[in-house]
């Protein structure tokens, strides 16, 4: 008898615990997902408008050094602990010291707004995770959660900031926990960072702001010939990624190996931006570059676009201004997909949407995500290519990233060993 009575109070007591952890993370994940999410619009929102505005005004862009030692300048005086950026998330998360602070998020913001306005060349995902993460780690505090907690709290801004600003919320859930935790999968962060996406999604909706969408028309039989073009194609996309992380941090170790004040950084790097989209004459180069990425899915392109919007974003991150890599990623990506039409005989939307997805798999070593990430954006028609050039991309992408604290994946590495890979 009393076992039984034994038995009953400890499956009472783990029903109370589980249903006090659905509790918990369902207020927390709601609470992250609508913070996250209307950042994020706000954000989305007058980006557009900073973009159009600079395209009817390309003058500004002859101000893109002030802007530059205007961003440099404020991190220097306020923002020296958060500078950092999207690393410092993955430190925090990897050995924890203290609570980031919540600057971080306007100082972002502030400093992405500024290097798209007057013509850097950047992305988003970085500032909506960085918002993300430096809102939901102050819950951390008010809650005084213990280091696990916390841990799941990072992963719950990471996933609300990538789904808000691409409308991903699957990948986003998937990114949070692939990009943080390559070693060993946190199963108990699943739960929170899928409520807290899809939150930070419909939120973003809700204030009516659109995504961009890409249309895959056809995709071809996987038959033994177009699995082999598929696998060439991602060992081509996944050396792109390898060139694109390899030059941006080159960048960044040269401009703080030869310019010593970092507030002059990004003001220097913005003379030679300036003077380069003078020169050419166009701004095809700068920003996000949608309508390049849209392009690509059905119009010729230049067979070097891919290359020069590496150079312009390695660039732009290396001199230390603001925003993000994934969207410049897309670009490269699918402008590299377009230009394989040329003698890859795949349709030409297919190349460009597996090198959208496996480019950025490359440099973040996300497979799973992206993979994801492509079947929310194109369909689950096109799921074996896009996989197959993420996966293949993400083993021929190297040993670094585009975050160079981001722990390094185990199995990624037995395998480099197994095959004597050296990339």
């Amino acid at each position: 008898m009393q076992n039984t009575d034994s038995e009953s109070i400890f499956v009472k007591a783990k029903q109370f615990s589980f249903l006090f952890y659905l509790l918990k993370w369902l207020l927390l994940s709601t609470l992250i997902g609508l913070l996250a999410g209307t950042a994020s619009a706000f954000f989305l929102v007058s980006l557009d408008w900073l973009t159009n505005w600079r395209e009817n005004h390309l003058w500004i862009i002859a101000f893109l050094p002030l802007a530059g030692l205007a961003i440099g300048l404020s991190y220097h005086y306020w923002g020296s602990d958060v500078v950092k950026g999207n690393n410092l998330i993955l430190e925090e998360f990897h050995s924890p010291t203290k609570v980031i602070p919540l600057k971080m998020a306007p100082l972002v913001l502030l400093g992405t707004l500024a290097t798209h306005l007057f013509g850097g060349s950047a992305g988003r995902e970085g500032t909506a995770v960085q918002m993300g993460a430096a809102i939901s780690d102050q819950f951390s505090k008010f809650f005084r959660l213990n280091e696990n907690d916390r841990k799941t709290l990072l992963i719950i801004g990471i996933s609300a900031g990538f789904a808000a600003v691409f409308g991903t919320p699957l990948a986003g859930a998937v990114f949070a926990l692939e990009v943080l935790v390559l070693k060993k999968f946190k199963t108990d962060a699943v739960f929170p960072s899928l409520i807290a996406a899809f939150i930070a999604d419909f939120t973003c909706l809700a204030w009516n702001v659109t995504h961009s969408t890409y249309h895959i028309p056809m995709v071809p039989d996987l038959g033994i010939s177009n699995l082999l073009w598929a696998i060439f194609a991602g060992i081509v996309f996944g050396l792109c990624a390898w060139f694109f992380s390899t030059s941006m941090h080159l960048w960044t170790n040269l401009f703080k190996k030869w310019i010593k004040y970092a507030p002059l950084r990004p003001m220097i790097g913005g003379i030679f931006i300036a003077l380069a989209v003078y020169f050419m004459g166009h701004t095809k180069y700068i920003g996000l570059g949608i309508p390049i990425i849209e392009s690509a899915f059905s119009e010729d392109l230049n067979s070097y676009d891919f290359l020069l919007k590496i150079l312009f974003t390695s660039f732009t991150i290396g001199a230390g201004f603001k925003g993000g890599e994934v969207t410049p990623l897309f670009f490269i990506g699918a402008t590299l997909g377009n230009a394989l039409v040329w003698f890859v005989p795949l349709p030409v939307a297919l190349l460009a949407g597996m090198g959208l997805a496996a480019v950025f798999s490359g440099a973040t070593n996300t497979p799973i995500a992206c993979t994801i990430m492509g079947m929310e954006l194109f369909g689950v028609e096109s799921a074996v290519f896009i996989g197959i050039a993420c996966i293949v991309s993400y083993f021929f992408s190297g040993h670094h990233g585009i975050y160079s604290s981001q722990s390094k994946s185990q199995f990624k590495k037995i395998i480099y060993d197994r095959l004597k890979l050296r990339i």
